[in-house]
């Protein structure tokens, strides 16, 4: 790891936190809210995966050139 990821790591981490207090004032029951939890945090993998593969991959063709 990077210095150079250390924000985006720590605003992700901060989002989550966010969404997760936003899901727990609904007060719904432990097993939606494990439903919602896991599809929010399959989004922010997601997006990050995402971003990374497409700056792993800029970087690489950068480079070829």
């Amino acid at each position: 790891m990077t210095p150079d990821m250390l924000i985006p790591i720590i605003s992700s981490i901060g989002w989550l936190v966010l969404c997760g207090a936003a899901l727990a004032s609904y007060r719904l029951h432990w097993s939606q809210m494990a439903k919602m939890a896991l599809v929010w945090l399959a989004i922010f993998v997601g997006l990050y995966v995402a971003v990374e593969w497409f700056l792993t991959v800029q970087n690489t063709a950068s480079a070829l050139l």
